[in-house]
This record gives structure tokens, C-alpha cells and sequence, in this order.
């Protein structure tokens, strides 16, 4: 027996047989080259589209949020400029169309981990259908889960998205990754279907001392545990309790109100949003409209693209941020130049203080988008550290017809400072994910890294702790729209800490919102209270748990 840990990022306790995925598949051979070009090159196009049909033939039975991401996963296979990218190296570099594939896809991958946050994390998106699409090419098995035909605890190195969207929660006990974050979307999509899950979990894929490989595990969601077993684990299946039904209204119990509202970057992410009850969006990520942009989008680009993404919230508070992009996020028209620590460098609002005219044209687009779409929209700039900058967007924003202007609160500064950006703005925004990172000097894309990362540290909840009562004092609202808010068990803790709405993936607005409704305000602050004098997030999750019984 053996006990490793990790991160936990669904909570439960469950227990069963392992069955492991497969690491992705070894990366092709350059040579030798291929003997017909063309007829090499034609493999492409077919393997991507059997990739694409799979793939919607799962979309097809199921639904909400699994869905999308099937779909959303296809639509990659099937995008002309991955094929035709790959296609091209055939040609005119004479590779195999494995590897081919391998190499366009890469590009793509590397492009997106460039841009950084969201965007960042659909790298590993794009590596599972590169690794899809090579094994039909190569007629070998593909990547992903294994037929599961008895309930077994899942183990992998990472789980893409694809993985997870469809997986059986009565055969599937529990998900433990050896990589990954509080902030994958195994993460997310494991909450969604009450699975029990841990992340980063080093050396759960290794050889214990014992060298008998583990045959069965424990894993506890709650506290970040997982034990391994080389002997028979009996299955034990974790409880999923009932959450009560939600009425589409977010607040406590006793009718304090507290928003529930969700994350978009896409039409269809407005779609599934409206779909799962959201109240409005409290993030709409607009870095869509420029990737891959050889010039800067004008004004009319803009407006109509945003508007397409406003449109199923008209009548709805929608939080639209600004740009996010610089020296760690580069866009093709954006002439940045190398930073020696572009992480924290010129990126956000700071690009715009040397091109204002960047931030302006954004502006008058998305203030001629929310005429356009009915909602009622509101903006907010990235990457802000000072009451100064706060105040020179706000005046901007507001002198192009947006009334309603905040900012984000993503580093130290910002948050101690809150007192003061809340004179200049009407509203602030923690994002928890930049947050985090910039507080433990941990990157979030790090595996090993990821417990610094952990949305329950208590370093972490006191800088919120300052923010809420910041906002307090004014009576002004402050938003919680990092991955932290798509927590249930979380989402009271943050309400007692003085946040007034949370803004999340759409697969997680019923689960916080049913959350919200079972305990008065005043129990959540006793909540916040203990966590905030928490040694450990382990110990914050623990005494969180005992406060709301």
C-alpha cells in the first residue's frame, strides 16, 4: 500500500480495480520519405475527417455540456487549416503524413500555449487530435479511454477533454492524473459528473517500491489523497448527494443575493451558457476575435463578432474584458519585441498604454455590439496593478458610452489596492487562476506546481478576504471569475468572504447555484473565517466541510 497526493478538484471518496489510459501515442518518424507525395499527402484530409465523425457520433448521445465539447473537439479535426498546413509539409518537405500531422498540429499547439490562460489550455485539445488522427493514418489503436466494462477507478498521465465529456459516472469511480491543474478542464468536467478526482499526482504511474504495479486505488477527492493497492480494492462507489433544485436565482438561503453567471469565448459557449440557467456573464473572453489576425480588426469585425456572443443574454448583465494579450500572449500585429520575463512583462491593459488606439477601437466596438444585442454590457480591463490605470481605462471606456466599468484583480498589488481601484471603477473581478499564479510564483500550466495553484489556499483566500471588504466598504460588487468559482464547496466560502458574484463554466452553474441556496450568509462567513485561519488548503477544504453540515 502506498499514499500519494495531489490536488483535489472534485470532491467524493471512492474506491475500485484501476484501469490505466494509455500514454499518447510515440511521435512519428521523418523518414523515410514518402515515395508518391501527393498520394501521401491525400491520407490527411480522410484520417481528420473519420476523426471528426467519431467524434459526433459521441456528440450525438449525449448532451449539455459533454456535447459541446465533443462537437467543439470535432470542429478541430476538421479545421482545413491544420489539414492543409500538414498537407503542405508533405510536399514540400517530402515528410510522412503522420508526421506531417504531427508537426502542424504542434504549431497550432505552441501558438495557443502563447497566448496564454484560457487560450493556453486548449493545447492539449489539439494534441489529442493530432495523436487521433495519426493513429487512423498509422491503423493503430487511438488514444483514449479504454471500453469500460466494470466500475474501475481511471488512471492516466492526462485526460483531454474529449476523454472525460462522455464517460459513465456509474462505471467510472474516480479519475486521478498524474499531470494536469485545478484548472483543466478534467477538473471541470469531473465536477460536472460528480466524479471524485486528483490531480498532479507524482509518481502515480510509476513502479511502487514493491514493483508490483498497483492493481486497485482509494482516492479522496476531498483531501487530495489517492492510496494504491497491489492487492484487490473493493468497489466502493462515492455518494453524490442530491443537490436541491435550483430556481435560477443566485442566493443564500436567506435571500442574500449572489450572482451566478458564466464564462464565455464563443457563441456557442453563450448557448450552453443560457442553456445551463446562467444569470448573465461575468467573463467574455473577446482574445477570439484576434487570434490568428495578421491586422488588428476593425471596428465593424469587431462589433459584429461580439454581438453574436452578446445575443443570447440581451436583457442580461454581460462583463466583456478587454484585450489580453502582450510579450507572453503574442498577436501577429502586436510588434512587442523579447522580454527577459514577459509573464511579467507588457501584457493586458499595459500594451494599451502605448497603443491607446488598440484599447479605443475595442471599445467603440463592443459599446456598438451591446446596441446591437440588447444585453447589458459592461467592460473590464486585464492585468491591472494600480488605482492609476484603473482610472485612466475607466475614463476611456466611459467616454465611448460604456457606463459600467471595473477591472481585474489578477495580482498582489491590485488586490491590496482594492480600497482604492474600487474609487475609480464601479465594480472589480478577481480572476483566481492569475491570481494564484502570481501570489506562489507557481505557473498553472505546471503539473508540479499545481498544488501552490489549489483555489483553497489559505494565502489566497485572505487576499479575497481584502478585496470583499474592500467592496463592502463602498457598497460596490466584487466578482469571482477564475476556475475557484466553479467549486460548490468553494462557492459559499467566497460569498462569506464578501464576494457578490461568481462566474463560471456553464457545466457548473446548477451545482453553485443549488450550493448557494443551502445555508444563510452568516454561515458562510463562519465558513470564510475558518478557512481563512486554515495552515494548509487541505485544512481549509477540511474545516469548510465540518462548518457546512
Amino acid at each position: 500500500m502506498s499514499r500519494l497526493t495531489g490536488v483535489g478538484v472534485s470532491s467524493g471518496r471512492a474506491a475500485g480495480p484501476i484501469v490505466r489510459v494509455a500514454d499518447p501515442l510515440p511521435e512519428p518518424a521523418a523518414t523515410p520519405a514518402p515515395a508518391d507525395l501527393v498520394a501521401e499527402a491525400a491520407r490527411i484530409s480522410p484520417a481528420a475527417d473519420a476523426v471528426a465523425q467519431g467524434l459526433f457520433q459521441r456528440a450525438a448521445k449525449v448532451g449539455g455540456d459533454a456535447k459541446a465539447v465533443l462537437e467543439t473537439t470535432a470542429a478541430m479535426a476538421m479545421d482545413p487549416a491544420l489539414t492543409s498546413q500538414a498537407e503542405q509539409l508533405v510536399t514540400t518537405r517530402s515528410l510522412p503524413a503522420a508526421r506531417a500531422v504531427f508537426e502542424a498540429a504542434n504549431g497550432f499547439a505552441d501558438a495557443l500555449r502563447a497566448a496564454g490562460g484560457y487560450m493556453a489550455e486548449r493545447a492539449r485539445d489539439v494534441h489529442d487530435v493530432r495523436d487521433r488522427i495519426i493513429a487512423v493514418i498509422e491503423g493503430v489503436t487511438p488514444p483514449g479511454v479504454p471500453e469500460i466494462t466494470a466500475p474501475s477507478v481511471l488512471v492516466a498521465r492526462d485526460l483531454a477533454p474529449a476523454d472525460t465529456a462522455d464517460l459513465d459516472p456509474e462505471l467510472v469511480l474516480a479519475l486521478v492524473t498524474e499531470e494536469g491543474g485545478p484548472t483543466s478542464h478534467t477538473a471541470i468536467l469531473a465536477r460536472a459528473l460528480g466524479i471524485p478526482a486528483v490531480v498532479a499526482v507524482r509518481g502515480v504511474l510509476g513502479v511502487p517500491a514493491s514493483g508490483v504495479p498497483a492493481s486497485g486505488a482509494t482516492v479522496d477527492g476531498d483531501e487530495g489523497t489517492v492510496e494504491l493497492s497491489d492487492a484487490e480494492v473493493a468497489v466502493r462507489a462515492a455518494e453524490r448527494p442530491e443537490h436541491a433544485d435550483w430556481d435560477g436565482v443566485g442566493q443564500t438561503s436567506d435571500g442574500a443575493p449572489v450572482k451566478v453567471l458564466a464564462n464565455v469565448g464563443s457563441a456557442t459557449d453563450s448557448t450552453a451558457a443560457v442553456e445551463a440557467g446562467a444569470q448573465g456573464v461575468g467573463l467574455f473572453r473577446t482574445e477570439f476575435c484576434y487570434l490568428g489576425a495578421d491586422v488588428e480588426p476593425d471596428v465593424a469585425t469587431q462589433r459584429a463578432a461580439y454581438a453574436e456572443v452578446l445575443a443570447p443574454f440581451a436583457g442580461k448583465p454581460v462583463v466583456v474584458r478587454t484585450l489580453d494579450a502582450g510579450a507572453d500572449k503574442p498577436l501577429a500585429f502586436l510588434d512587442m519585441g523579447v522580454e527577459p520575463n514577459p509573464a511579467l512583462g507588457v501584457r493586458g491593459l499595459r500594451v494599451a498604454f502605448d497603443r491607446p488606439d488598440l484599447v479605443d477601437t475595442q471599445l467603440e466596438a463592443i459599446a456598438g455590439a451591446a446596441q446591437d444585442s440588447g444585453a447589458e454590457v459592461s467592460v473590464m480591463a486585464p492585468m491591472v496593478a494600480t488605482a492609476d490605470e484603473a482610472a485612466w481605462f475607466a475614463e476611456r471606456a466611459r467616454a465611448r458610452g460604456i457606463d459600467r466599468v471595473g477591472v481585474m484583480i489578477e495580482v498582489p498589488a491590485a488586490a491590496l489596492s482594492a480600497a482604492e481601484i474600487l474609487q475609480a471603477v464601479d465594480f472589480v473581478s478577481i480572476g483566481t487562476n492569475d491570481l494564484a499564479q502570481y501570489v506562489f510564483a507557481a505557473d498553472r500550466m505546471a503539473g508540479a506546481l499545481a498544488g501552490l495553484n489549489d483555489p483553497w489556499q489559505p494565502a489566497l483566500l485572505r487576499l479575497i478576504a481584502i478585496v470583499g471588504q474592500a467592496g463592502r466598504h463602498v457598497d460596490k460588487s466584487v466578482g469571482v471569475c477564475g476556475e475557484a468559482a466553479s467549486d460548490p464547496h468553494l462557492a459559499g466560502v467566497l460569498a462569506g468572504l464578501g464576494v457578490t458574484s461568481l462566474s463560471m463554466n456553464a457545466s457548473a452553474v446548477r451545482a453553485v447555484g443549488a450550493a448557494l441556496a443551502q445555508h444563510p450568509l452568516d454561515t458562510f462567513r463562519k465558513a470564510a473565517e475558518a478557512a481563512l485561519e486554515a495552515p494548509s488548503a487541505a485544512a481549509a477544504r477540511q474545516t469548510t466541510k465540518t462548518t457546512l453540515v
